[in-house]
C-alpha cells in the first residue's frame, strides 16, 4: 500500500517499536544520540518537532511538515544513522525496529492537543517515572518551561495553552483517568 501523501504545514504522528518489543535504547548516551539527530534533520528538513518522547523500546513524534521535505524524512535519517551505531557498539545485527515506522496524519485541534499530552504521558503511563517532568528523553520539560532546547514550537504551545501550569493541568487531568484494559483475545476472535 502506498504511504500517504505528506503536506506542507499539516501534522503527523510518527512511531515505531524495537523488534520483538525489546529495547532500542539500553544507556543514556543512545537517547542522546537520537536528540542530537533530531535537533539536526528537523532543522536540515524544515520539520517541527511538536512534541516527541524517546522510550526504552519504542518513540512517538509529532511532527509539522513546514516545508517541502515530507515529514516522514524524518525517522528514516535519524533511525538509519542510529541503527548503524548501535549495531556497531553493541556488535548488533538484524533489524533493530519491528518494522516500518507508522504515521497518522492529525487534522483536528482536539486530536492535535490530546497527541501531545498522549506523547508525554508515555513515561508516567509505564511506570517509569512518577512525574513527565522526570522523565528527560522528552520535549516534555521545554513545553513547561523549565529547559531550553530547539525540539519545540513555543509559539505553539502559546497559541493553545495560557501557560506551563495549563499544559500541565491539561496533561495531569489526562494521566488521573483511570486506565482502561481489553483483553488481549477475545472469545471468537482470530488469534
Amino acid at each position: 500500500m502506498p504511504r500517504q501523501p505528506y503536506l506542507t504545514g499539516h501534522y503527523y504522528h510518527i512511531y515505531n517499536r524495537g523488534a520483538h518489543r525489546f529495547p532500542i535504547f539500553r544507556e543514556p548516551e543512545n537517547y542522546r544520540f537520537v536528540q542530537g539527530k533530531l535537533r539536526r534533520y528537523s532543522q536540515e528538513f524544515a520539520l517541527t518537532l511538536i512534541s516527541y518522547c524517546l522510550m526504552p523500546n519504542h518513540y512517538h513524534f509529532l511532527v509539522r511538515q513546514d516545508g517541502e521535505h515530507r515529514a516522514g524524512l524524518l525517522p528514516q535519517r535519524v533511525f538509519n544513522s542510529y541503527s548503524k551505531a548501535y549495531n556497531k557498539r553493541y556488535d548488533h545485527c538484524g533489524t533493530l525496529f519491528e518494522g516500518s515506522y507508522r504515521v497518522r496524519h492529525v487534522r483536528l485541534l482536539p486530536d492535535l492537543l490530546h497527541m501531545c499530552r498522549y506523547i508525554h504521558g508515555n513515561p508516567p503511563k509505564a511506570r517509569l517515572v512518577r512525574d513527565a517532568a522526570d522523565w528527560p528523553f522528552s520535549n516534555y520539560l521545554e513545553w513547561i518551561g523549565e529547559r531550553d532546547d530547539i525540539l519545540v514550537d513555543r509559539e505553539f504551545i502559546a497559541s493553545h495553552f495560557s501557560s506551563p501550569q495549563a499544559y500541565r493541568r491539561f496533561l495531569l487531568a489526562y494521566l488521573e483517568r483511570p486506565r482502561t484494559r481489553f483483553p488481549r483475545h477475545q472469545p471468537g476472535c482470530a488469534v
